[in-house]
């Protein structure tokens, strides 16, 4: 059987602590459904600690990513308060093992969700969208992990910045996104990355949440994957990405002490 509170709280501390931690599947194998629940504990383990979950981030939406993982599903992640890092903040890199970080489009939802719903559907339960940035953090050493390993340590989600709400355009589906450190770019792409139309990762956000009796909340934050690669931070570095029609959002490393 799966030491289900033992592995949530190697995970949960490796990321309180930011210490780098050997896989988790090198110690035995288990299940995705098993590493979702070591997600859930580990995440139960923070709200302990007065954190308050507030969303969630979709993983693996390139289907290129996905297919060089062997992974024919998304994956997810939980979003909490402390993960929380202000438009224009600074964010120091001792917080992370290897920080890097990837353009997203966030939405808000106005209403509930949960379970099966088309686009339309999903789309209508949005009240406001925003340009978002994710750091994503893997704490397992040498950067060597499996697909596993990667949802019980809450699918690399670490942080995340999220620029003005605003009012949901009439389609999201390919709206151009310039990644730019100190003003010179790292990444460009589309929100067509996102499989096709990012609003399709949020329709499978409640979807997924549903195989366990959950389901997204009204007020709730959903990432819904990656626009382009990530980059990895370094020290002093200003970040910035711009959405075509929904803006900027950005922060900046503290420069190394």
């Amino acid at each position: 059987m799966t030491d289900i509170a033992g592995y949530a709280r190697i995970v949960d501390e490796a990321a309180a602590r930011a210490t780098a931690i050997p896989q988790l599947t090198r110690e035995g194998d288990f299940s995705l459904e098993d590493a979702y629940a070591i997600q859930r504990a580990s995440v139960a383990r923070r709200v302990e600690r007065s954190e308050r979950v507030v969303g969630l981030k979709m993983g693996f939406t390139s289907r290129s990513k996905a297919a060089q993982m062997g992974v024919f599903d998304l994956i997810h992640g939980r979003l909490t308060d402390a993960m929380v890092i202000e438009d224009g903040g600074i964010v120091d890199l001792g917080r992370f093992v290897h920080p890097r970080v990837e353009p997203e489009l966030a939405v808000r939802l106005a209403r509930p969700l949960k379970g099966r719903v088309g686009i339309a559907e999903a789309w209508a339960a949005v009240e406001a969208v925003a340009p978002a940035l994710e750091i994503i953090d893997s704490r397992y050493e040498a950067f060597r992990f499996s697909l596993v390993d990667v949802v019980a340590d809450n699918s690399s989600s670490s942080g995340f910045v999220v620029g003005a709400w605003q009012a949901p355009p009439a389609d999201p589906s390919n709206l151009g996104i310039v990644m730019t450190f100190d003003g010179l770019p790292v990444q460009v792409g589309s929100t067509a990355a996102v499989l096709g139309n990012p609003v399709r990762a949020l329709a499978a956000a409640a979807r997924m949440l549903a195989e366990t009796g959950e389901g997204l909340e009204a007020g709730s934050i959903v990432l819904t994957g990656a626009a382009t690669p990530a980059e990895a931070l370094r020290p002093g570095v200003s970040v910035r990405a711009e959405m075509e029609a929904l803006g900027m959002v950005g922060f900046t490393v503290a420069p190394r002490g």
